[in-house]
């Protein structure tokens, strides 16, 4: 049996990869008549227990949102980014 056959196979990890955490509209469109903010940031995803303190925040574009709020995140994707914008929000990079 060759050598190449014999050792097992293993991946690539690529060591530049960002991990995000991510959120939905569905659960800001929650979080926005649970508190009635109109400015949701990072922090206050972390006080209503969404994410975590030490990752980076992405926002995804699941569920419809009808609230009109300012929404700050490290990145959003781009049906996020236009739901957002279509209610009268604004999408605040970090």
């Amino acid at each position: 049996m060759p050598l190449q056959r014999r050792l097992p196979k293993f991946g690539f990890k690529n060591i530049n990869r960002v991990e995000y955490q991510v959120v939905n509209l569905s659960t800001i469109q929650k979080l926005a008549e649970k508190t009635n903010l109109e400015k949701i940031t990072v922090d206050d995803m972390v006080v209503a227990g969404l994410v975590s303190a030490k990752g980076l925040v992405k926002v995804l574009g699941n569920g419809k949102l009808t609230a009109k709020v300012e929404v700050v995140a490290n990145a959003f994707s781009k049906s996020a980014e236009e739901a957002i914008q279509n209610v009268g929000g604004t999408a605040t990079k970090l």
